[in-house]
């Protein structure tokens, strides 16, 4: 079904708004439950499309899933069977390529179609292959399926990333960690949801050195053991609201226990003249008005979060003078700035990864398009402070990684429909 968000523009926002589970936490910790030996219990989980469809191809394999709370899942694995992967449903995310690790480790042999996801450049998995390959995996393709199978004894115990990739860090950790003996990952990616994933293993029985860095030593053990995780706050979704917030010259609580990770996106805001307090019981944005033009250069952790680059995008029109955005991660992370433009947006793409955003603009309602996640959720900022009606289409996007984000508006005081 297609959905659209009609918003109305202007409306200031005010109150308290919780902050959901982390989605890039819970993907990797519910494909470790495929590890454990028992029940894993996983608490705090968003109720996202992306999640519940990985939830659901868990069921499919054969895992036994029972919701006992809001958002607590309890999990039990042993008895699933990877010839009964709904392809359809592991097409369709990106997030699938992390069940390619800890079914590797426990079948030796998988077929696995190609996973989906977000239209933001190439993402290829080339690392995760290469990686594997390495170790003495084969790797055949046939049509759109991977055969993957390991050997009796792996080729390495090291192996150095050919990026800091999130995904492929993650999936050699859930690779290695079931396995005997002690391997050591390079060029490692040290976001918090990696160093999650790294305590969740050990809870497990692994061990773990290196969290946090780029080099992590892993011991791993034949037998793991199912154990109880909570998520984390999700720290995207934070920064999406302290935005929100910040652009309607609003005042507002953001509810979380997380901000640690935000170290650097918090210290950008500063800087562009977001007034804002952290608290105890999470972040306090004052009404901030005469935003100021900055430079942002999105990095691996602990520098400036990708995910959080197109929302910013939004807050840098509203800001007197001249900004520039580099965007190292992503070839193709500027689809939302062609619709901004349509909204009035005075933006220069110079080339596939660097853009100049000139401000203070007024922008109009009109109807755009949300071509991934993160570039939904900066039009639905980008209406929020629009003349006029904006019509986002496509929401089907931002359901992936946004928990019902327009009754969250709602509460806030956002003239916002679901039609």
């Amino acid at each position: 079904m297609n959905q659209k968000f009609l918003i109305e523009g202007g409306k200031p926002l005010f109150g308290e708004v919780e902050i959901s589970g982390s989605k890039n936490e819970a993907g990797p910790i519910l494909a470790a439950t495929i590890l454990a030996k028992g029940y894993c219990e996983i608490d705090n989980l968003p109720k996202i499309t992306d999640i519940l469809d990985q939830i659901e191809i868990l069921k499919k394999m054969g895992a036994k899933v029972e919701w006992i709370g809001e958002r607590k899942i309890r999990v039990f694995t042993e008895s699933i069977d990877p010839e009964k992967i709904p392809f359809d449903l592991f097409e369709k995310m990106r997030i699938s390529v992390l069940f390619f690790g800890p079914l590797l480790t426990r079948f030796s042999k998988i077929k696995v179609p190609r996973p989906g996801g977000d239209r933001i450049g190439l993402r290829p998995i080339s690392t995760h292959l290469e990686a594997f390959k390495e170790l003495g995996v084969k790797i055949s393709q046939k049509n759109d399926f991977y055969i993957l199978e390991a050997p009796k004894k792996l080729k390495k115990r090291k192996i150095v990333l050919k990026e800091f990739s999130v995904t492929a860090t993650e999936n050699l950790m859930l690779f290695f960690a079931k396995k005997e003996g002690k391997f050591q990952i390079e060029i490692a990616a040290a976001e918090p949801h990696c160093q999650n994933l790294g305590k969740f293993l050990e809870k497990m029985g692994a061990k773990i050195e290196g969290l946090g860095t780029h080099s992590v030593r892993i011991e791993g053990k034949k037998e793991l053991f199912g154990r109880d995780f909570s998520i984390s706050p999700d720290p995207i979704e934070t920064g999406t609201f302290l935005i929100a917030f910040a652009i309607t010259q609003g005042e507002g609580l953001i509810k979380t226990k997380d901000f640690e990770s935000l170290t650097f996106f918090l210290e950008k805001m500063r800087e562009i003249g977001v007034k804002f307090k952290l608290q105890k019981e999470g972040i306090f944005i004052k009404k901030s008005q005469n935003f100021k033009a900055t430079k942002i250069q999105t990095l691996p952790h602990p520098g400036f979060p990708t995910d959080l680059q197109p929302q910013t995008c939004v807050l840098l029109t509203q800001a007197k003078g001249k900004s520039l955005i580099h965007e190292t991660l992503y070839e193709n992370r500027f689809q939302h700035l062609h619709e901004l433009r349509k909204m009035g947006a005075d933006i220069e793409i110079t080339d596939p990864h660097r853009a100049l955003i000139f401000g203070k603009t007024p922008l109009f309602g009109t109807k755009v398009n949300s071509s991934d996640i993160r570039s939904g959720a900066s039009l639905v900022l980008a209406g929020l402070v629009a003349k006029g009606q904006t019509i986002v289409e496509n929401i089907e996007q931002i359901d992936r990684g946004y928990e019902k984000i327009e009754e969250k508006l709602k509460k806030l005081g956002a003239k916002i429909e679901r039609v």
